[in-house]
Order: C-alpha cells, then sequence, then structure tokens
C-alpha cells in the first residue's frame, strides 16, 4: 500500500464555535457526506491528522471537534462527563450540520460515537469504532479488590486540592508521556514529539488539572453492551489487536452483534495499539473509506 501524504497539526486550519458560554475548537475540510471525528482522553483534534486529509480527498466534509475540557476548547471547572459531551456533540450537529452523519471515535471518542447513534439515530448514517472504551472509567465490579483499593486511594489524591496539582504535574512532563504512550502504541516511532506536543500543550492550559480530576472522579457512563442491545444504525468496528487498555478480549461483545445479525463490520489491525488510526493510519482510513462505499 503506497504511503498516504500527512497532514502537519499546525496547518490544521480551526475555527471556534460558542456553546453553553465556553469556546470549542473545531477543525473543518473537504465538501460532501459529513463525517464527525471525535478524540480520546487527553486528545485533540491533531491526533485526527493523519486521517482528516485522506477522508476529505475522498469526497466527504471531514469535522473534528475538541470535546469540551481538552485541546484547544475551554477548560471550565465543570463536573465532567459522558452525558455533558454527548450534549456537546448533539449541539454541534444542530448547528453546523444537521443532516445524517457518520460518527467516528477512538476510545471513549468511540463510547461517545455510540452513544450519539443509540440515543438519536435521526443524527447518524453509522458509527466507526476504534478501540472503543468500555466507559470513562472502570466500573467498580470490573476491578479487583486490591486495584480497586488503588484506584480509590488514587482518585482521591488526584481530587486534593494538596495533592492534585502535584501529581497532574508529575503525570504531564513530557518524558512521562512518553513512557504512558509506549505503553499503548505498538511502533516506537510513531511516539512523535508532536504527538507528545499534541498531549503535553492542552495541559498547560489554565483548567487542565481540575479537568483532569473532574474526569478520573465521573461516573463511567453507559456501556457499550447495553447500547449495543439498542443501536439501529451500522456500525464498523475496528482494534488495534495489541491494546492493554482497551484489551482485544473485550471486543467480542462486536463480533456477537455480528452473529446475532446485527449490521456490525468488525476488523483487527495487527502490530498495532490503542490508538490504530494514529499508529497504523493507511490501514484504517482503507477500512473507514471502503465501509463508507458500501453505506
Amino acid at each position: 500500500m503506497t504511503p498516504q501524504p500527512l497532514l502537519e497539526t499546525n496547518t490544521l486550519e480551526k475555527h471556534v464555535w460558542t456553546w453553553q458560554g465556553h469556546q470549542i475548537q473545531y477543525t473543518l475540510m473537504g465538501t460532501g457526506k459529513p463525517l464527525v471525528l471525535i478524540h480520546g482522553f487527553g486528545a485533540s483534534i491533531g491526533h485526527w491528522r493523519k486521517n482528516i486529509p485522506i477522508l476529505a480527498a475522498a469526497g466527504y466534509r471531514v469535522f473534528a471537534i475538541d470535546l469540551l475540557g481538552f485541546g484547544g476548547s475551554d477548560k471550565p471547572p465543570l463536573d465532567y462527563s459522558l452525558e455533558l459531551w454527548q450534549q456537546q456533540l448533539k449541539d454541534f450537529w444542530d448547528t453546523h450540520i444537521s443532516e445524517p452523519t457518520v460518527f467516528v471515535g477512538n476510545s471513549i471518542g468511540a463510547l461517545l460515537s455510540l452513544m450519539i447513534v443509540t440515543n438519536y439515530p435521526e443524527m447518524a448514517v453509522g458509527g466507526v469504532l476504534i478501540n472503543c472504551a468500555g466507559g470513562l472509567n472502570h466500573r467498580p465490579d470490573e476491578l479487583h479488590l486490591p486495584l480497586r483499593l488503588v484506584m480509590g486511594a488514587f482518585t482521591k489524591l488526584v481530587s486534593s486540592k494538596i495533592t492534585g496539582p502535584f501529581l497532574f504535574n508529575l503525570i504531564r512532563q513530557k518524558p512521562r508521556l512518553r513512557r504512558t504512550l509506549s505503553q499503548v502504541y505498538r511502533d516506537p516511532e510513531a511516539i512523535t514529539e508532536e504527538l507528545i506536543d499534541l498531549i503535553y500543550t492542552p495541559s498547560c492550559d489554565s483548567g487542565a488539572q481540575q479537568v483532569f480530576a473532574s474526569v478520573l472522579t465521573a461516573p463511567p457512563g453507559p456501556s457499550p453492551t447495553d447500547l449495543l442491545s439498542k443501536v439501529e444504525r451500522p456500525l464498523l468496528v475496528i482494534w488495534g489487536e495489541d491494546d492493554p487498555w482497551t484489551p482485544i478480549a473485550g471486543a467480542e461483545i462486536y463480533q456477537q452483534q455480528r452473529q446475532m445479525g446485527r449490521d456490525v463490520e468488525f476488523f483487527t489491525i495487527p502490530n498495532a495499539g490503542h490508538c490504530p488510526h494514529d499508529e497504523k493510519p493507511d490501514a484504517v482510513n482503507s477500512l473507514i473509506l471502503d465501509w463508507l462505499n458500501k453505506a
């Protein structure tokens, strides 16, 4: 496969939309049927820099949006939740699109895509779920007792006005970010300075630490299993095989949906981790475009 041209993050055309008094950053490229790209935790529209130009060149109007609290969007002191971001996405669609759209997401963004497709089918042609998260946070019953106690203590420290800023400052340092990314990216060459800057720069914004604490202590939200039982639109599910955060074993629920006769296509990406759209963009872009051509 011939490598596709890449888009430097700083060449993305940035737009600002005011939502509930907050400044929301988004980008738009191309013309045609609309796609909305939704990033995961700690990421931003720049995480789609290897996908936006390819999808736009294929004849689609490609939006990518920074969720409130992330990227170039405002970071107000709120109780963050999947429901808050779902409302943001719905209002963005009402304002800028207002026609059936394909929602494409990675990690938490994939879970938000599934929520939109399920809860607002009139907005959606379908959804593309890339290593879909099981929730905004782990549900207590998903963790063994020792880990449950450890996570409980960690969230208290993160939420503390005394220890929270100190911990956040440690976590967001570039060497630590590189080590974290090396756990979830299979290819070390994909962990570039540009990628690290994409995550580090927004973490320096005022309010970023409070957002981090709020998200880590937020409710997990709806589970994919519950949503899948109600979804009416077709889904494309893509999974990096070597993902330690959302292991491929958890993707069985999507394969089961296909076996039950639901319109779900499932593909794995070898030698890729939690973010295959960034690590193996050629493979992911091809899968998305092939699926869109059949939709």
